[in-house]
């Protein structure tokens, strides 16, 4: 069975409101695994905003980006 993963949500620190108040839900951001992203390639190429980059994985297992 070849199950697709559903991206989790993580609150963004950054965006969080400063407030204490009760009810206020902070916003969240989504999180893809870097599987999903390399779709078992060692590097994808990224548009964005009209720039090409690129994400590729490294042998020790980590991630770059470069433009």
């Amino acid at each position: 069975m070849n199950a697709t993963p559903t991206p989790r949500q993580e609150p963004a620190a950054s965006d969080a409101p400063a407030t204490d108040t009760p009810g206020v839900v902070a916003p969240v951001v989504p999180v893809l695994p870097s599987a999903e992203l390399l779709r078992g390639q060692k590097a994808v190429a990224i548009d964005h905003n009209g720039s090409l980059y690129r994400l590729q994985t490294t042998r020790q297992g980590k991630l770059i980006l470069t433009k």
